[in-house]
């Protein structure tokens, strides 16, 4: 045999040699791969009656173990977007957040707490690009809108998540309300707060809002009815101030619109 034949021959062989151990490796690994799933069971291939209720059992104790994970899976990254929340990285947070409501996603808090991070983020976005204060302007409006769709989310889930309620009524009061006047925000704003205020009686923040959508509202009796509570209530001699200064306020304007 001539020395070019002779080096085409072993290389062919070669090459066939390689493809297939190649294939019995993969045929090897395929059959391991079963019989390690078949092991983890006890489960093979059930006939009889008594098998195939042992091997229901037994897979459904697998399923169980799988739905275990996922759930402390879904907690984990609720726990970690926390922490980030904590760190004020509300960028992570929210994707945290965001990966904790593909498993849980009737979890009134997780929509709480992708809206805190949307409110966040809007107030703190910027031009990067030099695009314009319009182009940022509504950048910041779609994050408040986001908020304020994982806000009423929330509520649906929910409807006496009251973190949410308060929430809600802040962004309309303060956020949206400056960001957006083809809506009437604060009308949005004030049954949300009143509902909320009817059940945490001794929340001065919550009864501040109010008084401040009856402000706007121009529903200056109620306004400051409101600010009376809080007076009432002294939670504080700095709040108790504040409420005195707005009151002034409100019948001020009270006065002027007569």
């Amino acid at each position: 045999m001539k020395k070019k034949t002779k080096i085409a021959y072993f290389i062919t062989v070669a090459v066939a040699c390689v493809m297939s151990m190649t294939a019995c490796s993969a045929s090897y690994y395929s059959q391991r791969l079963k019989r390690m799933q078949q092991s983890e069971t006890g489960v093979s291939n059930p006939s009889t009656k008594e098998e195939l209720e042992e091997a229901i059992k037994k897979y459904d104790k697998r399923a169980s173990d799988l739905v275990a994970t996922q759930a402390q899976e879904g907690r984990w990254y609720q726990s970690l977007g926390i922490r980030y929340l904590d760190e004020q990285m509300y960028g992570k947070a929210y994707e945290a957040f965001q990966q904790a409501l593909q498993f849980y996603p009737n979890n009134a808090s997780l929509y709480y707490y992708i809206a805190i991070c949307a409110g966040y983020i809007a107030n703190k976005e910027l031009d990067y690009n030099a695009e314009g204060k319009a182009v940022a302007d509504n950048k910041r409006l779609n994050y408040l809108k986001l908020a304020e769709s994982a806000y009423r989310t929330s509520l649906k889930v929910d409807q006496k998540y009251y973190k949410s309620m308060y929430g809600l009524g802040v962004l309309y009061v303060f956020d949206l309300a400056a960001s957006d006047s083809s809506v009437d925000y604060a009308e949005l704003a004030v049954p949300l707060l009143e509902q909320y205020v009817e059940v945490q009686k001794r929340d001065a923040d919550g009864m501040f809002v109010l008084a401040r959508a009856y402000f706007m509202e121009k529903e200056y009796d109620k306004a400051v009815a409101v600010y009376d509570q809080i007076i009432k209530l002294n939670p504080s001699a700095k709040k108790v101030a504040d409420a005195q200064a707005n009151k002034r306020t409100v019948l001020d304007a009270q006065y002027k619109n007569r």
